[in-house]
């Protein structure tokens, strides 16, 4: 067990690592151990040799493509971190790290590793691989015994913060550690520590040999700002091994390393261009040829030409495709084409046309390479070609020729979409006391989309039914007097009695449904049914208005009374009448089929359940997820919060922009081939075309690509999506993005253009969509194995440096690679905790499913931003000051802000000034702080207003509504931060990032031993 270990083992000098609690260690060669609860305990009992090194690092050059970090087991060490995109040093810091050994040839690192002859070998970026070779050194002192936790008295556990300061001498003189560096511009880093058999240890000393120009201050912070900032560490950040986390590679300075390389600047989107910035950098796009990474980003911008080269490297090739992506506000709009004055695409294949046709015989033919034929061009759409190229005269002229995206009006326009609002009127629901609210906020959302003139939602069609056992359909027909009621009870084939005055424009029924809301909350409540409500009957009902009208809308219900589930189950079917694994996440073939049914008439669901409950009764999400819409959940409306929480929640679902009855399709080069495609919709029999109800700008998809031949690298890689869908007036658009990319026969190149965010969301998608069918044990495995065999091939193919066993190489753009698929592993979804109800582990996979880029390396590494304790501090932080996801990074002096798609933390250290505490929560007391879900007060000063407004930018970011809340430290609800602090132990049992960066380290080295 990777976060318990056991320290009562043997202290021999070379004992080899053995299984606890009697198990086995027996296994095949090949098997790689896990660092989850549930693999064998490993237990490193070996001994090692502490050395205290004198090291230099040469500055001037390093290589882009390498990180190597120095992880040596037990033995405190001072380790240069250095930035190797740079030209300069960029710090050095102390390392209490641990030694991996050598793994023995052929033998399984579980069975009979003895780590007796380790080398010292620190982190070096030389431009020459031949430079700056490590020497080893010799220590007085051998401490034996495992690195789980002191043996005796005497031996203290090693630390992974800076350690203890104390006064006590050297134990041990640094020596050189690297030849060949740099004079000029080396930095000299000294770490003494006292003996090990001391309670306290000496404070590391940084100093610059006589010749730098350079200054202390430029590398570390002085002795006495490090005793004033020193936090113990929390358990919970320790390590098993010994490593120091902070030394570590952060994905916290790849974000801000990437804000300052593209800030102010513009991405030129190009063909064959070069990687994007990451998704959680704002920056403008310029679209010469090839979409925006917002619309279609690839998992990498260098594709392998050979099939062999891409399985070889175990990295994904794919691409994340956002259809409706939104544009920043410094962007060009799409460009809109009509469909009659567009050049047509390709006639085989229906590619549409776009940038990466070759023209032939001066325009009259061009070359599709998605199917590899030729077209002809018709006549009214010929112009000639020019230069070698053959560039057709008109390209500047035409977006379908000159850019990556752009839009096409069809001649066709399809009925507008509606607006079904279905209400619960059961008698658990007349008498919650919640029904005059809800119509009260319906009315006034209504009233206000009626008051924009010349908007598409004050024409939009609105419906209104109600709803128990039976269903009440309202004649809204502005000739009427007054609104009629249609009682219908028959609905196990559910018949409309009429069809007009169903759905009526918004300007025309305003009154009649004003009249209806108002008399809703005075129901009768003997006549209402009490029983529960089948969860496809309101759905049913929505979609059978829907249909008679031949419409596309969304369909919102309110929901109270407990949901039921229905449909007959054969024995063949059960769970236990079939040998096929069944998950909590597969949704019932009831849900399915009518899901089916609202995508094919391009109806989205949203259900707002208005007396949720986590514990017992069917989960009525399947339905809403799998047509585009969204549930959401609360506790029977009685507190502010929640109330406000709702209004908010209806006017986004009621406001923001979709498309209807889209139908998306996938074209790659010839060569290439679409073998999956991971997202929330109903899965077909062809991945390459998806058919969805409702899709927004947050809808993201997965696409997978494999081999079907050799690629020419002459001609690349071409990737095109094409959206066809229906906008709220009823018009019928087609969105095209096309991008191209390079290809490479050397496997270097293809490392080189991979990112790790977009790893990780492709990583997500397709591990949340294998939940459905297979367990989960079984995928968490699947992701430490195809990240430990990537580094493998990385560290053997690729790495172009002289490194030992010891040093960790990871590719430069995969740096955050790590400690994301840690915390993938390591959510709710895949590794359930004891307190994680199945409600909300179904609800979270589904709104995780949904999200972008940017929103999913936010989800599993949040932003964690230093709050000011005063208002003359400084401004409100910006998102590249975040700090790293650890308790660490926590002090008791301190305020901070924890921002995640879903979630939204503020924290309070027990520490922070009276004065902090009246600003901004008007309360000089600690204790009497609010804790858990809650709202800050409205108090006129600096303080409480920049941190309110940052709060307010980060939510409308966000792609949900989120509840604030504050975590006191100590407090019981402080494990809801802990869960958000990814780098360190999950409370569900996750392993810390710093261990997690071992196995995989430990494991690709024995790969390739």
């Amino acid at each position: 067990m990777m976060d318990v270990p056991s320290a009562n083992q043997s202290q021999t000098p070379c004992q080899p690592w053995v299984g606890q609690k009697g198990w086995s260690t027996a296994s095949p060669p090949g098997h790689l151990y896990d660092p989850l609860p549930s693999f064998q305990h490993l237990n490193p009992g070996s001994p090692s040799t502490p050395c205290y090194s004198h090291i230099q690092v040469s500055s001037p050059n390093f290589q882009r493509d390498l990180t190597a970090i120095s992880l040596n087991n037990n033995a405190p060490h001072s380790v240069p971190y250095v930035n190797n995109a740079d030209q300069s040093v960029q710090r050095v810091i102390p390392d209490v790290s641990s030694t991996i050994p050598a793994a023995s040839q052929g033998r399984n690192m579980n069975e009979g590793m003895q780590p007796c002859d380790t080398q010292r070998v620190s982190l070096n970026f030389p431009h020459n691989p031949y430079q700056a070779a490590a020497h080893h050194f010799q220590h007085p002192y051998t401490q034996q015994g495992s690195v789980n936790g002191p043996q005796s008295p005497h031996q203290n556990h090693l630390p992974i913060r800076p350690p203890s300061f104390g006064n006590q001498s050297p134990q041990c003189i640094p020596q050189p550690a690297f030849e060949g560096a740099n004079a000029g511009s080396s930095v000299t880093f000294t770490h003494s520590h006292a003996s090990p058999t001391s309670p306290t240890q000496q404070q590391p000393q940084w100093t610059l040999p006589p010749h730098s120009g350079g200054s202390i201050n430029q590398f570390a912070p002085s002795a006495a700002a490090q005793v004033k900032s020193f936090t113990p560490p929390s358990p919970n950040s320790e390590s098993r091994y010994g490593l120091d986390p902070e030394l570590l590679p952060s994905a916290v300075k790849v974000m801000a390393e990437d804000w300052a390389e593209w800030e102010g600047k513009v991405f030129i989107a190009e063909p064959f261009s070069g990687l994007p910035p990451l998704a959680t950098t704002s920056c403008i796009v310029e679209d010469r040829g090839n979409a925006s990474p917002s619309a279609i980003r690839s998992t990498s911008y260098c594709v392998p030409c050979e099939g062999q080269a891409a399985l070889l490297s175990r990295l994904p090739l794919g691409a994340l495709v956002t259809p409706l992506a939104k544009q920043s506000a410094e962007e060009q709009l799409l460009p809109l084409c009509k469909e009659t004055e567009c050049v047509v695409g390709c006639g085989r294949c229906g590619a549409s046309m776009c940038p990466a046709m070759g023209w032939q015989d001066c325009g009259q033919r061009f070359y599709c390479p998605f199917c590899g034929k030729l077209s002809e061009v018709p006549w009214q759409h010929y112009q000639p070609t020019k230069g070698a190229e053959g560039v057709r005269v008109d390209k500047d002229k035409r977006p379908e020729l000159s850019m990556g995206s752009y839009e096409i009006l069809s001649s066709q326009k399809g009925e507008p979409a509606a607006l079904l609002l279905a209400i619960d009127v059961s008698a658990s629901a007349l008498r919650g006391g919640h029904l005059e609210f809800v119509t009260q906020q319906i009315l006034v959302l209504l009233n206000s989309m009626s008051r924009e003139d010349g908007d598409a939602l004050s024409e939009v069609r609105v419906g209104l039914m109600t709803y128990d056992s039976r269903i009440h359909l309202y004649d809204l027909s502005p000739e009427l007097s007054r609104p009629h009621m249609l009682v219908i009870t028959e609905t196990e084939d559910l018949q409309l009695p009429v069809r007009e005055g169903l759905l009526v424009p918004l300007n025309d029924c305003v009154s009649s449904i004003e009249s209806v809301l108002q008399l809703i909350p005075q129901f009768n409540t003997e006549g209402a049914d009490s029983g529960g409500v089948p969860m496809e009957l309101p759905v049913k009902a929505g979609l059978a208005v829907l249909q008679g009208l031949s419409c596309p809308g969304k369909l919102l219900i309110f929901h109270t009374t407990s949901l039921i589930e229905t449909g007959h189950t054969s024995s063949s079917s059960g769970f236990f009448g079939t040998n096929k694994p069944k998950s909590i996440f597969q949704p019932s073939e009831s849900a399915v089929s009518v899901a089916k049914e609202c995508v094919r008439q391009g109806c989205g669901v949203h259900l707002f359940v208005l007396s949720h409950q986590d514990v017992g009764g069917a989960w009525p999400g399947d339905i809403p997820y799998l047509t585009g819409g969204a549930l959401h959940t609360y506790s029977h409306l009685q507190g502010e919060l929640d109330r406000e929480r709702f209004s908010t929640d209806l006017k986004r679902t009621v406001e923001t922009d979709t498309g209807y009855k889209a139908e998306l399709r996938i074209f790659v080069s010839k060569d290439l081939r679409v073998s999956g495609c991971y997202g929330l919709f109903v899965p077909g029999p062809n991945p390459g075309r998806v058919t969805m109800a409702t899709l927004d700008r947050w809808t993201t998809l997965a696409v997978e690509l494999a081999h079907s031949r050799a690629l020419d690298e002459s001609r690349g890689v071409a990737i095109q999506v094409v959206l066809s869908y229906t906008l709220q007036s009823g018009d019928r658009r087609t969105r095209v993005h096309t991008v191209t990319l390079r290809c490479s026969r050397q496997l270097q190149d293809t490392f080189r253009h991979y990112q790790a965010q977009t790893l990780l969301t492709f990583y997500c998608k397709k591990m949340y969509c294998a939940a459905l069918e297979r367990p989960l044990q079984e995928l968490r495995e699947e992701l430490q194995t195809e990240v430990t065999e990537a580094l493998a091939c990385y560290r053997k193919h690729c790495c172009s440096a002289s490194v030992s066993a010891g040093q960790l190489v990871l590719p430069q753009y995969l740096r955050a690679l790590p400690v994301y698929i840690n915390s993938l592993r390591k959510s709710e979804v895949l590794l359930p905790g004891l307190r994680s109800s199945v409600h909300q582990r179904l609800q979270q996979r589904c709104q995780v499913l949904r999200m972008d880029t940017c929103s999913t390396a936010t989800h599993f590494y949040p932003v964690l931003l230093p709050l000011p304790l005063s208002a003359g501090s400084s401004n409100p932080p910006e998102p590249e000051e975040a700090l790293r996801c650890s308790a660490a990074s926590l002090e008791p002096r301190g305020l901070y802000l924890v921002h995640a798609p879903l979630t939204l933390l503020l924290w309070v250290g027990t520490q922070v000034p009276a004065c902090t505490l009246v600003e901004l929560f008007n309360t000089s007391c600690f204790s009497s702080l609010p804790s858990g879900e809650t709202k800050l007060p409205v108090v006129e000063n600096r303080l409480s207003v920049g941190i309110r407004s940052l709060i307010d930018t980060l939510s409308s970011r966000a792609p949900c509504t989120r509840k604030l809340w504050v975590v006191k430290q100590g407090d019981s609800c402080e494990e809801a931060l802990q869960r958000h602090l990814v780098e360190d132990k999950s409370p569900n049992g996750g392993a810390s990032y710093a261990d997690f960066l071992y196995h995989l380290h430990v494991n690709s080295v024995r790969l390739l031993q």
